[in-house]
């Protein structure tokens, strides 16, 4: 039997991945075993990731995802033969376990949600450091989104993309708006629609609901307890709780569900189609931002491409209206469009001051605990 010398099987790994019939994650095991039996690591595996031409992008799936491959990552690659391969997840908590058993560089570029998740990455140490002076588009973005940024980490890894609010999204078949905007987050504890509320499967979320609720501010809460027996009261009258953008969308366009807390940007969407969904953002409600998120062992160059190409206005602009979320970008010095500008959390004055964010240091503080209690509650406790 011949025997392929280990340089001539890594040969035609590189060749079936550069041609699709390999995706990153077994080209990167089939080549470290390679090169561990053949000593040849240090000199190859570099070079092979950087001939390899692509980067790793996983996002939330779903109208979101579908409108930035197809307005960035699409036009994109048809620009630089940069592929973009792509994977998707329902909760942030997923990507980063996948992220904390891979080795560096399997993961790239997260859509990464608000600055506790953001600090949640730099202490783990999974982040890389960014140069700046090669995504000359952030000097479009507004500046209030990036300063929260270079307060957890000066030299940046991630740049804010997008924003939106966890509102209330209720049926208007079944409540009329005036009732909506009298009740506001009552809604999520109303008897009357018993088996007929749903919610995000998500701690913040319900503790930050349940701190409305019960009168306290979100970011110091005062009795944690009276929030916790608020968050007991909606499990009760919940018919369910959510776990994706798609599965949001699916409950209300089925009108299995009356009213939820939801993201400002699906129920967009639904909207667009013609469904009877109504949207609210109480007092207070949780905003968040997003972020392009740049991981260790990337290939950074790539990702600073990537990234000022989806910053360029008429990229951020088209993505935007796909995705029914505001654009990151300044409208103050970029001219957006009607429909950017009629959607729900989009503030014309660029300076963030009517949304309400997570303290990333006290939720960071908070977030194994209060984890568990969430999932002993959701359990029935």
């Amino acid at each position: 039997m011949m025997t392929i010398s280990p340089t001539r099987r890594l040969e035609r790994l590189k060749t079936r991945y550069l041609d699709g019939g390999l995706d990153r994650r077994r080209f990167l095991a089939l080549t470290a075993a390679a090169c561990t039996t053949s000593g040849l690591a240090a000199r190859w595996i570099g070079p092979a990731l950087a001939a390899a031409k692509e980067v790793r992008f996983d996002g939330w799936g779903g109208v979101v995802q579908e409108a930035i491959d197809r307005y960035a990552f699409t036009p994109y690659t048809a620009k630089t033969g940069v592929r973009v391969v792509q994977g998707n997840f329902g909760k942030e908590s997923e990507i980063l376990n996948k992220v904390r058993v891979s080795r560096p560089g399997e993961y790239q570029i997260i859509h990464s949600l608000g600055l506790d998740n953001y600090k949640r990455y730099v202490d783990a140490g999974f982040n890389a450091e960014i140069n700046e002076a090669n995504i000359p588009n952030m000097a479009l973005v507004i500046e209030a989104m990036i300063t929260p940024y270079r307060k957890i980490t000066p030299k940046l890894s991630a740049v804010p993309f997008d924003y939106g609010t966890t509102g209330i999204a209720y049926n208007t078949e079944i409540i009329a708006p005036e009732e909506a905007k009298a009740k506001g987050c009552k809604l999520l504890i109303d008897p009357a629609y018993e088996q007929r509320i749903s919610g995000l499967n998500d701690m913040q979320t319900r503790v930050w609901y349940g701190a409305l609720l019960t009168g306290q501010d979100p970011n110091a809460i005062v009795d944690i307890d009276a929030v916790w027996e608020m968050v007991r009261t909606q499990t009760r009258l919940a018919k369910k709780f959510w776990n994706s953008g798609a599965e949001l969308m699916d409950l209300l366009a089925k009108g299995e569900v009356a009213v939820t807390d939801a993201w400002s940007g699906r129920v967009a969407a639904l909207q667009a189609q013609g469904a009877p969904i109504g949207y609210i953002d109480p007092p207070h409600s949780l905003g968040w931002m997003e972020d392009m998120l740049v991981l260790k062992g990337a290939p950074l160059a790539e990702c600073e491409e990537l990234i000022n190409f989806m910053l360029e206005p008429a990229t951020a602009i088209a993505v935007a209206e796909g995705q029914n979320y505001p654009s990151s970008l300044d409208p103050k010095k970029v001219k957006m469009t009607e429909k950017i500008e009629a959607l729900p959390a989009f503030d014309p004055t660029g300076s963030m001051a009517s949304l309400t964010f997570a303290d990333p240091i006290y939720w960071g503080q908070h977030i194994d605990g209060w984890t568990k209690q969430w999932d002993r509650i959701r359990k029935g406790a």
